[in-house]
């Protein structure tokens, strides 16, 4: 367990190179409580190939507001020099640039990289890990299908992730 200047405050196990790439998520995406980031075949693929990862269907509308966001490669001496810190900043500076709100959209593609994904709490980051990784398949499969499929439109998308997260949601099960 670390603070926010990544000293140690429990345990005596080294922490995870990433530290600074999710010190600088939990400093500018103030609601998030865990992060997760994996290198699952499928969100990994769409984050080599640099693309994100478009909502085709409501599978993916239910959980996430739109097309999975993909940073920019980063460049030389951003990967020379503090790699995991540079590696937060892209990602923030995506989201800045997308005015993307993080806990709409709790996941992120970094370039030729891997998926990063968080949430509330760390659970809530894990579940957001394993449904990108099954969205990033559904996608890959309806492009192997129709090549030429467009998004679903921005009706279908509000209806299915609102009624879930929205303010007056109604999907679901009432904690």
């Amino acid at each position: 367990l670390l603070d926010l200047d990544g000293k140690i405050v429990e345990g005596n196990l080294n922490p995870s190179s990433d530290t600074p790439t999710h010190i600088e998520l939990y400093r500018n995406f103030k609601e998030v409580g865990g992060i997760c980031h994996t290198h699952s075949a499928n969100a990994t693929m769409w984050a080599q190939a640099c693309r994100e990862i478009p909502c085709f269907g409501t599978t993916h509308a239910d959980h996430f507001y739109g097309a999975v966001p993909v940073t920019k490669p980063m460049k030389p001496n951003e990967i020379k020099n503090d790699y995991e810190l540079n590696t937060g900043k892209v990602i923030v500076k995506r989201f800045a640039a997308g005015k993307i709100d993080p806990m709409q959209m709790p996941a992120v593609l970094v370039a030729c990289h891997g998926p990063f994904t968080w949430g509330k709490n760390p659970g809530k980051a894990v579940e957001n890990a394993v449904v990108l990784e099954q969205v990033a398949a559904m996608a890959s499969g309806t492009i192997a299908i129709n090549k030429n499929q467009k998004s679903i439109s921005s009706v279908l998308l509000d209806k299915h992730y609102l009624r879930k997260h929205g303010k007056n949601a109604y999907y679901g099960q009432k904690s």
